[in-house]
């Protein structure tokens, strides 16, 4: 006997809406494409206690050198990404007139990148996409535009490399924040924010500030960096990822968000939809950083496969 029900599922205080939720265990979101429920099927993902460095992840407070490293990197940030700033890198980058190669030459690429603003781990970043990548597949294993959102969400920190302008880690990495209007006190190292020009501009100042409730996160000036950079990649370039993948991309560290619940007042009804799959995605981003190593060439076909089906041989970056 097949018994159906509608429910809703509270996770992150972001409620995830049901329809016909039957012995299949699986939770219906719009557009057509099924999540499975977590409690079900993703209980297979064994989350860590502790960093590749033995300490709680995303801790930005214990006394080490990886620590100050990394407050130094967001002292830096919070000065210089201004209104103005972003606007100006959003306008140049949006050119993709830098170099053309496939997904999978970016890939290794990262072998050349470390990203100095994480406090979770210090290995080239090829580990990180494949380790993400390897940990969604086993939980999701029908989502298949998931596996490859994860393995090409942080390629945009080529930006560090000289033949994409080598830009400053402040640039490229880290927690992304709204330009425009206040800064929320969740983001991280927020004291630093005193010193940034945007802070002599009262119309930045405000809730809302330049923007209107409700606009959409499109409409809003995010922090330049890795994220933006890659959405501009893949939308420029004509990937058939669904849109849920493209704002995965675009957001996923947009941590004061989807891990605070700050800046919601600007969502509009398409990111709160899209933002259910960023939280399920934000888990095995943040807790799938290890030492343990993914054999590349053993994985690679199938990631190849996917690379062909979301998007053309060759993009323009």
């Amino acid at each position: 006997m097949t018994v159906c029900i509608e429910q809703s599922v509270h996770e992150s205080e972001v409620v995830v809406e049901t329809k016909n939720h039957c012995d299949t265990n699986e939770l219906v979101l719009i557009g057509d494409v099924v999540v499975p429920d977590q409690t079900v099927v993703g209980g297979d993902f064994d989350q860590p206690e502790v960093n590749a460095f033995g300490q709680s992840f995303r801790d930005y407070d214990v006394e080490n050198e990886r620590q100050k490293q990394v407050e130094e990197f967001y002292r830096m940030n919070h000065i210089y990404q201004t209104y103005d700033y972003v606007k100006k890198m959003r306008e140049e980058y949006k050119k993709l007139d830098k170099l053309e190669m496939s997904i999978w030459e970016c890939c290794e690429l990262l072998n050349e990148v470390v990203d100095e603003s994480d406090p979770d781990l210090d290995e080239p970043q090829i580990e990180h996409l494949l380790q993400t990548a390897e940990a969604i597949r086993k939980d999701y294993p029908d989502e298949d535009w998931l596996h490859l959102t994860a393995l090409i969400h942080d390629l945009g920190k080529v930006l560090l490399l000289p033949r994409f302008g080598e830009l400053p880690q402040w640039a490229v990495v880290g927690d992304t924040h709204p330009l425009g209007c206040a800064f929320d006190d969740s983001i991280v190292h927020h004291k630093y924010f005193k010193e940034n020009p945007d802070m002599n501009n009262p119309a930045y100042q405000t809730k809302n500030g330049i923007y209107t409730e409700g606009c959409g996160l499109e409409n809003v000036m995010i922090s330049w960096g890795h994220d933006d950079y890659m959405y501009l990649v893949a939308k420029e370039n004509g990937s058939t990822l669904p849109e849920a993948g493209l704002f995965i991309i675009r957001y996923h560290s947009f941590y004061p968000l989807h891990r605070s619940g700050a800046y919601k007042h600007l969502m509009n009804e398409e990111d709160v939809k899209n933002l259910k799959w960023l939280q399920i995605f934000n888990k095995y981003d943040l807790y799938s950083k290890s030492k343990s190593r993914v054999d590349v060439e053993k994985v690679k076909p199938y990631y190849l496969s996917l690379i062909n089906k979301y998007f053309p041989e060759k993009l323009r970056w």
